[in-house]
Formats: C-alpha cells, structure tokens, sequence
C-alpha cells in the first residue's frame, strides 16, 4: 500500500521530468535562434517563416513551464490535485494526462 507522501514523491518525480524537458525544449530553441540567416534571399525567407513557428513553440514551452512551476508550488502548498477556481478536486484522469493541471474541467470550461 503507498503512502501519501510516495504519491507526492511520484507527482513531484513527474512534474521534474516535464520541468526538465521544457527547459531543454526552450534551451534548443534559443539555441537555434543564435544561428544566423543563410545570405542567399530565398533561404532568408524561409527561415524567417519558420521564426513565427519556433516562436509560438518556444511561448507555448514557456506558458506550459510556468504551469508546471506553479504546480509545484501547489504540491509544495499541500493544494496540489483542487482546482484553483473552486477548490473541489481535480479527476485523477485529468492529473494523469495533464499533471500540471490547475483547474477542473467543470471551471477550465468556462
């Protein structure tokens, strides 16, 4: 039988991994980003093409870093698992596909 505070190590253990592989999905980013454009126009265009799409990857690892710090700081706070809109808890299902969820699917709705 586990112990509430093996389920926590488990959560924390998890949010860790997503933490570490969104640092090192922004980290290739800006990597990437340093490169210079090709001389050649017709590269040039192409590659400021592709800046939109690194962009929004790069605010969509950002936003879901800050997700994933906040739910630490929820499991930290002993809050982890209740939706931060109306306290009730969060479904292990929805924990389980989205560990750093914040909010029901009752409120995420809305």
């Amino acid at each position: 039988m586990s112990t509430a505070s093996e389920s926590t190590a488990r959560i924390r253990e998890k949010l860790l991994a997503l933490r570490a592989g969104y640092r090192d999905r922004i980290d290739t980013i800006h990597a990437h980003a340093r490169n210079p454009l090709e001389p050649d126009s017709s590269e040039q265009a192409a590659q400021l093409g592709n800046v939109a799409v690194v962009s929004a990857l790069e605010n969509e690892a950002t936003a879901e870093l800050a997700a994933v710090d906040a739910a630490l700081a929820r499991l930290d706070a002993g809050t982890y698992g209740r939706c931060t809109q109306c306290g009730e808890p969060i479904s292990a299902a929805r924990l389980a596909a989205r560990p750093a969820s914040a909010e029901c699917m009752e409120c995420k709705k809305d």
